[in-house]
C-alpha cells in the first residue's frame, strides 16, 4: 500500500476534526471534497457565506461544517479567551476582536485551543510565518519541545532508497541556520514523526559536505556536534553524521565512505545543516525526481498545525489534511 494511502486508513480509524481557515482559496474545497468524500477527516471551513459560495462552486463540501466568524455563537468566547492569553503582551479587547475577525489563522488557533478542533492546515495563500505565529501565540508548543522546527515526507517513485522510497527531510521551511543544539532537536523531532507517520524505525544521517572528517570547515564541526548531542539526547533511535547525501543513502558508497557507521547507507531521515541546504534538496527530489512532498509539516506545536507550500496542488492538501489527523491521533 503506498504510503499516503496508508495514512487515509489510519486517518480513517479514529477520525479527527481539521481545521482549514483558507475559505479564499479554490484549492482548500477540491481539497475538502475529497476528504469529505473518502471519509478521512472532520472538517471545519471557516469563512463567510459569500467566500464559502464563490470558491466551492460545483463541489460537493455539504459534510463540513462552514463556520462564520461574524456570526457563530462562540465567537465572543474566543475573543474573550484570545484577550486573556495576550494581554500580558498589551493586546485590548477590541485588538482581539478586530483580529480574530480579520484574520481566521487566529480564529482556528482559538477553535483548537479551545477544544473545538484538532489541528489546523494552511499555507495554500499565506507566509509560513503567517501560519507559524498564531500558533505559536495561541496553541504554544508541547510540553518538553525544545524547539519548533518542520519537516517534509518526501515518497520517491520507484526508489530503493529510505523506507521504500519514503523519507522524512528536516528542516526545509523553517529553522534558517540551526546550531548544534538545535540540529540535534531537529534530528531527534525528525525521527519520531518518521517512526509516528511511517510506522517504521528511523535511521538518521546528518547531512554535509563532508563524510566522517573527510573535508574540515566551520560548517562541518556544526554537525559533527550535533551529531554527538543527537546520539547523546535520543539514545532510541539510529542516528549518525556528518555524512555526504550518497553516503547516507546508498549502502555501497555508506560502506566505502564510513564502514563503520549503522546508519550509511541506510537512512531513512535527512537532516539538513541549513534550511538553504534543506528547502533545495526537497524541491530538487520533488521536481526532478518526481516525488511527493508532504509538508511543510510543523512538529514541537502542542497541536498539530501544518503548513503549505503556496505552490501547492489540492492534492497535496489531502494528503496533509490526512498526515495532521493522524498527528491529531497522538496530541
Amino acid at each position: 500500500m503506498a504510503f499516503i494511502d496508508e495514512i487515509k486508513a489510519k486517518a480513517k480509524s479514529n477520525k479527527k476534526t481539521v481545521i482549514l481557515p483558507e475559505s479564499m482559496d479554490r484549492r482548500t474545497f477540491e481539497a475538502a471534497a475529497e476528504i469529505l468524500a473518502e471519509d478521512i477527516a472532520d472538517l471545519i471551513i471557516i469563512g463567510t457565506d459569500e467566500e464559502v459560495k464563490a470558491n466551492s462552486e460545483g463541489l460537493d463540501i455539504s459534510k463540513a461544517t462552514i463556520i462564520n466568524p461574524h456570526t457563530y455563537e462562540k465567537t465572543k468566547e474566543y475573543i474573550n479567551g484570545f484577550y486573556e492569553l495576550r494581554k500580558a503582551k498589551g493586546m485590548t479587547p477590541e485588538e482581539a476582536e478586530k483580529t480574530l475577525l480579520s484574520d481566521y489563522m487566529y480564529y482556528a488557533c482559538m477553535m483548537v485551543k479551545m477544544g473545538d478542533g484538532d489541528g489546523i492546515v494552511s499555507g495554500a495563500c499565506h507566509s509560513t510565518a503567517n501560519t507559524l505565529r498564531p500558533s505559536l501565540q495561541i496553541i504554544k508548543t508541547a510540553p518538553g519541545t525544545k524547539l519548533v522546527s518542520a519537516f517534509f515526507v518526501m515518497v520517491v517513485p520507484d526508489c530503493e532508497y529510505g523506507e521504500d522510497g519514503v523519507f522524512v527531510f528536516g528542516d526545509c521551511g523553517l529553522v534558517q541556520n540551526p546550531n548544534p543544539e538545535e540540529l540535534a532537536a531537529i534530528a531527534g523531532s525528525s525521527a519520531a514523526s518518521f517512526k509516528q507517520l511511517v510506522g517504521k524505525e528511523p535511521v538518521v544521517a546528518l547531512l554535509s559536505h563532508s563524510s566522517m572528517g573527510s573535508a574540515k570547515h566551520d560548517d562541518v564541526t556544526k554537525v559533527v556536534e550535533a551529531t554527538k548531542i543527537a546520539k547523546e539526547e535520543y539514545p532510541q533511535f539510529a542516528i549518525d553524521g556528518e555524512l555526504q547525501a550518497d553516503a547516507a543513502m546508498v549502502p555501497s558508497i555508506g560502506a566505502s565512505k564510513a564502514p563503520n557507521s549503522k546508519v550509511a547507507g541506510k537512512a531513512n531521515v535527512l537532516i539538513f545543516p541549513d534550511l538553504d541546504a534543506g528547502n533545495i534538496g526537497y524541491k530538487l527530489v520533488q521536481r526532478l525526481g518526481k516525488a511527493e512532498a508532504y509538508g511543510p509539516m510543523c512538529q514541537g506545536i502542542a497541536k498539530p498545525v501544518n503548513d503549505l507550500s503556496r505552490g501547492c496542488s489540492a492534492k497535496d492538501i489531502v494528503g496533509v489534511i490526512a498526515i495532521t489527523a493522524v498527528q491529531a491521533q497522538n496530541s
